[in-house]
């Protein structure tokens, strides 16, 4: 079901190009607005007409631009099926039945899943940056750093050489440098998730998010579509239109980094992962954004009872809409595991596939981690090594596949050299969360799990 436009696109001026995505710019909000009606089949061309005649400082100018793409209409030939209440969602599958958990192990592997997924995160930071880092660059460093393929914390040369530059971070999550894991909101939205189930259980919605948010977040240290939740919560809109209005970013990977907790409570039950992670993304996210988070829940509660990762993936995908452009992407790296490809032309194939959406979208970035965990053989470090290579979300896709490979490995598997240097601590710019045990998240997790 591929798209393809019936004539070329008008193109936005040079004067809105940026790589900031930042919803409190109107310049930002409007070419990715653009983008994401776009993506989704609608005919903007008037609008990027009337924004090539409009100064981009004027700001309402711009935002009534914005406002006015919610009226475009959709072009002919869009084949693609994405309900977005749960109602329609719900009736869209079937949901992999759940499968009885073992009790006597459940424990360890919600502690290898935190493990797993903060030394992830931490391992993907340097190189968060896909338009800079593409799998060809990180190759070309680690092979500079002879640490091709990538199975420990990235080396840091100094200098760094000409056409190579890591994230800021770098100082707290590099080779011999990792004293506790690193701030990150993919670690922060996964703590909050916990903090949430523990005060309003399994009766969890929406607007219960949001109130955390604005209470617990500082607004510049979220991102994207939670940005632009956060300020039309701010300014007083209500569920659903928190996630609707002037929220380009609404299909984008920040709702798929919040659901792995709801995947440790639901062990072997990947519809009720699914409905708890609903209850979260849907008040920043919809359509694609809000699968996106659905699924990385369900995956996670599959892995605690699947015999592999082949068959988490499998019982993941049975919660995803069928005529979904997120299924039919999940879909081809499974073909594409089936027909035996290796691991590098699969991913050139997501790359070539997928590469047309944001490097922090939903669609591409599930794509990548698909690839990784059917690819790893097994392996905690190979599984996250290959999907930090893959480029894009960097971080974000290493702490995804660093909770699933970390529930199917256990503790006892996890290599010492990426989870040693955590030091059992986390940071995290939540308030009152900061220097977090991960042993006691885990410990709480396992709690509410037998209790909530």
């Amino acid at each position: 079901m591929t798209q393809t436009p019936a004539r070329p696109f008008v193109e936005l001026d040079d004067r809105y190009r940026h790589s900031t995505a930042d919803a409190c710019l109107p310049q930002d909000l409007l070419s990715d607005e653009v983008a994401q009606r776009r993506e989704t089949g609608y005919d903007v061309d008037d609008v990027v007409r009337a924004a090539n005649a409009t100064d981009p400082e004027d700001r309402a100018a711009l935002l009534s631009l914005v406002d006015g793409m919610r009226d475009s209409a959709r072009l002919p030939g869009w084949e693609y099926e994405e309900p977005e209440t749960l109602d329609d969602i719900r009736a869209s599958v079937a949901p992999a039945s759940a499968v009885a958990h073992d009790r006597v192990v459940h424990a360890d592997k919600v502690h290898a899943a935190w493990l797993g997924r903060i030394a992830g995160c931490n391992l993907g930071k340097p190189v968060e940056a896909g338009d800079h880092w593409t799998p060809q660059r990180i190759r070309d460093y680690l092979e500079l750093t002879h640490s091709y393929p990538l199975t420990d914390y990235f080396v840091a040369l100094d200098p760094m050489p000409e056409g190579f530059e890591f994230r800021d971070n770098w100082p707290e999550t590099t080779r011999g440098h990792v004293n506790g894991s690193a701030r990150d909101d993919d670690i922060d939205y996964t703590v909050l998730g916990l903090h949430l189930l523990e005060t309003h259980g399994r009766r969890l919605r929406p607007e219960h998010v949001g109130k955390a948010w604005v209470e617990l977040f500082p607004l510049r240290q979220i991102f994207t579509a939670e940005r632009a939740a956060y300020v039309n919560l701010s300014n007083g809109l209500r569920v659903p239109q928190v996630a609707r209005f002037r929220n380009p970013y609404r299909e984008w990977i920040g709702a798929q980094i919040r659901g792995d907790v709801f995947g440790y409570v639901n062990p072997g039950d990947p519809w009720a992962a699914a409905e708890l992670a609903y209850q979260d993304a849907s008040l920043s996210h919809t359509a694609n954004g809000v699968y996106g988070e659905m699924w990385a829940a369900a995956l996670v509660a599959s892995a605690f009872t699947a015999s592999g990762a082949a068959e988490a993936v499998d019982a993941s995908l049975t919660v995803v809409p069928p005529c979904s452009r997120l299924h039919e992407a999940i879909s081809h790296v499974i073909r594409l595991r089936a027909e035996e490809a290796t691991w590098e032309s699969a991913l050139a194939e997501i790359h070539s596939a997928y590469g047309r959406y944001s490097w922090v979208h939903t669609i591409n970035n599930a794509a990548a981690v698909t690839a990784a965990l059917l690819w790893s053989e097994g392996d905690f470090t190979n599984a996250v090594g290959k999907v930090v290579m893959s480029g894009w979300d960097t971080d974000s896709n290493g702490a995804t596949v660093g909770s699933v490979a970390g529930v199917l490995a256990g503790t006892a598997a996890l290599p010492a050299h990426l989870i040693e240097p955590l030091h059992n601590r986390t940071r995290s710019a939540l308030f009152g969360f900061d220097n977090s045990v991960i042993s006691d998240l885990s410990a709480r997790t396992v709690h509410f799990a037998q209790t909530g």
